[in-house]
């Protein structure tokens, strides 16, 4: 086994991901500087090096979650879905398998940090609304990309935006009552709403 030194990034990577994990498991106000120092084998003096405060940590991991939305959580949801609709719910499917495999307990850490942090400090909420405003920008982008399936003068920015906005309370119920019920039946009628709106156009009714 190596006893190199692990080189600089790898530590501030293995610090910034220890506390990914945590404010997603536990909440931001929740998650000590100890339990991240112990999550990632640091001493203290390594992680406030990277990160002087708790605060640079938090716009660390919401910089984090914006950077990897594709890698994160786009690309496995959609590896394999080439319909621009179809993506969209299996990207909200994707938050369901999360759900599922932690018996309810763990849900959109984006939205689970702007509930918890009530009055977060400017640079914090920006990025918060960053991280936001690029999931609705990749599902309008799908929108776009079935425009000719929709109805014409549909505004699929509002439409993406309701999208988000079912799917965190959903996410919200199913944690609160730790089960998908509630989850499956808020995507169940998004999906049939969706499928109205495509039935419309393939009709001719709106032409």
């Amino acid at each position: 086994m190596s006893t190199q030194t692990p080189p600089p990034d790898a530590t501030r990577d293995r610090i910034l991901y220890s506390a990914l994990r945590l404010f997603a498991e536990k909440g931001f106000q929740s998650t000590s500087v100890a339990d991240i120092q112990r999550e990632a084998d640091v001493h203290a003096g390594s992680l406030y090096h990277f990160f002087p405060t708790k605060q640079h940590l938090l716009l660390a991991v919401l910089a984090a979650y914006r950077d990897g939305i594709v890698p994160m959580l786009l690309e496995p949801a959609w590896r394999g879905v080439e319909d621009p609709i179809a993506r969209i719910f299996a990207l909200l499917g994707a938050y369901r398998a999360a759900l599922e495999a932690s018996a309810c307990t763990y849900g959109c850490p984006i939205g689970s940090l702007a509930l918890e942090l009530h009055e977060p400090d400017p640079p914090v909420r920006e990025l918060l609304a960053v991280n936001f405003d690029g999931w609705v920008r990749h599902v309008e982008a799908c929108l776009d990309a079935a425009r000719d399936r929709l109805p014409p003068g549909l505004d699929r920015h509002q439409l993406a935006v309701f999208t988000l906005t079912t799917m965190e309370g959903a996410v919200m119920q199913a944690r609160t009552h730790r089960s998908l019920h509630t989850f499956d039946a808020s995507i169940a009628s998004l999906h049939d709403y969706y499928q109205r709106l495509l039935a419309t156009t393939d009709k001719g009714t709106t032409k």
